[in-house]
Formats: C-alpha cells, sequence, structure tokens
C-alpha cells in the first residue's frame, strides 16, 4: 500500500512538472526570438515578392531595350555606309566642278583682255 501511495504522489508531482503554460512560455527570450524570426520571414517573403515583381519589369524592359539599340546600331551601321558611298561620289563631282570652275574663270579673264 505504501509502494502505490508513493507511486501516486511521484505522479502527480511529475504531472505538475509536465504542464504547459503558454503564457510563460511567450515571456521567454527563446520564444520572442523565435517570434522575431517568423515576423521576419513574413517581411523577407513580402519583400521577395516585390523584388520578383520590379525585376520581371527590369527584365522586360531590359530585353525590348536590347533588341531596339541592337536595330539602331544595324540601321546606323548601314546608314553610314551610304554616307560614306555620298561622300566619295561628291568628293569625285567636287573635284570635277573645281576643274570646270578654273577652265571658266580663265575663259572669263581670256574674254575680257580682248
Amino acid at each position: 500500500m505504501a509502494f502505490r501511495a508513493v507511486a501516486a504522489l511521484v505522479a502527480l508531482a511529475s504531472a505538475n512538472a509536465l504542464t504547459f503554460d503558454v503564457e510563460d512560455a511567450k515571456e521567454h527570450p527563446v520564444s520572442r526570438v523565435v517570434e522575431l524570426l517568423k515576423d521576419m520571414k513574413k517581411d523577407l517573403e513580402t519583400e521577395k515578392d516585390a523584388d520578383e515583381a520590379t525585376y520581371e519589369k527590369l527584365a522586360c524592359w531590359c530585353e525590348t531595350n536590347d533588341k531596339g539599340k541592337t536595330k539602331a546600331i544595324a540601321d546606323a551601321v548601314a546608314r553610314l555606309s551610304d554616307l560614306d558611298a555620298t561622300i566619295a561620289k561628291n568628293l569625285g563631282k567636287s573635284e570635277t566642278l573645281k576643274v570646270e570652275i578654273k577652265a571658266w574663270t580663265k575663259k572669263l579673264q581670256r574674254m575680257r583682255r580682248r
């Protein structure tokens, strides 16, 4: 009988020792750290979503802008080739006209002397 009484007391003492009080648990420093980490996780997930949206906008802009700039560069290179050809053609014309001007100037001077 004494054994049963001792066992009952031990069981009762163990039951009181194993009780869990939620309010007491919230006051422990570790519990506060866990809550802070949970809050940080929520904030980071919100920031991650915002960052992903911004990244997608910038990636789209970069892709579109890259295509536009690449086309503009190709057009400018083609235009430069055309301009080089035009310059060469006009230089030849300029030399021809200089020779003609000299010839007409000499002819005019001869006509004035008469």
